[in-house]
């Protein structure tokens, strides 16, 4: 094995993509998975069988396996590495209840943005984010508030690892183009999404730093393109989001 290079176990790694398959279906059955991640129904039984029997997934009486409730416990203690959760929370409701819109709390790990919490208020539109899933950093507002408080050199080597794929005709996918844009990010403050991700959708956020200095993560505020515009997406939600973001910190460094 030359130096520099990591062994990997391939028994992991299809566990792993069973994992993620069990949770991206909310439960499926053996030859569900097997057909979805090209695998044979033997191998995909007898990583489930290992699962059950450790209490990380659970079978259903339709013969179907879902995630056991064993993640809640694991769940509850990651989150409480990012700031105070509870007045994390607190805030992205307010924030939620205060513009209409939905509300959203986010951090980076592994090159890709995590959500963490999301609150919708009176007006809210739907989304596809969810607690636990995972978007791409360049096209979100979330994603470029974090990576504007971030190395340009940090920058390129997260944008290297996952890409920058075109989600929408407004995506920005040159690395060099949005490095100038993090630049305007970091003089004003907040960042933009101008139905980079998706269309039709703007969102504005604003970074949250952790207790001892760096990014901890960010808040948004998404709503529909024709109410996120003029005054409002200039001052109005930047000024909630930077008081909320206050807030947030201000625990921090007390908790």
């Amino acid at each position: 094995m030359s130096r520099g290079t990591t062994r990997t176990i391939e028994a992991v790694h299809k566990t792993c993509r069973i994992l993620d398959e069990l949770y991206e279906r909310e439960g499926a059955g053996v030859t569900r998975l097997a057909d979805a991640l090209d695998l044979t129904k033997s191998s995909v039984h007898g990583h489930l069988a290992t699962l059950e029997q450790q209490e990380y997934v659970t079978q259903e009486a339709d013969g179907s396996y879902r995630l056991s409730l064993r993640y809640l416990g694991m769940a509850e203690q990651v989150k409480s590495r990012v700031c105070d959760y509870d007045v994390l929370t607190a805030e992205v409701d307010r924030l939620a209840e205060a513009s209409g819109e939905v509300a959203q709390f986010a951090t980076e790990e592994h090159g890709r943005l995590t959500y963490l919490y999301k609150s919708k208020g009176d007006d809210a539109v739907e989304t596809r984010s969810r607690v636990g899933s995972r978007e791409y950093l360049h096209s979100t507002g979330l994603g470029k508030a974090i990576l504007a408080r971030l190395p340009d050199e940090r920058v390129r080597a997260l944008l290297e690892r996952r890409g920058t794929p075109r989600r929408t005709p407004n995506t920005v996918t040159d690395v060099d183009d949005l490095l100038d844009e993090l630049a305007e990010v970091r003089e004003r403050g907040y960042a933009v999404d101008d139905e980079e991700n998706i269309e039709g959708l703007r969102c504005v956020a604003t970074p949250v730093h952790g207790a001892d200095g760096p990014v901890a993560g960010a808040l948004s505020v998404t709503g529909p393109a024709s109410r996120m515009r003029g005054d409002r997406l200039r001052s109005e939600l930047p000024d909630l989001l930077t008081q909320a973001a206050n807030v947030i910190e201000i625990n921090c460094k007390f908790s």
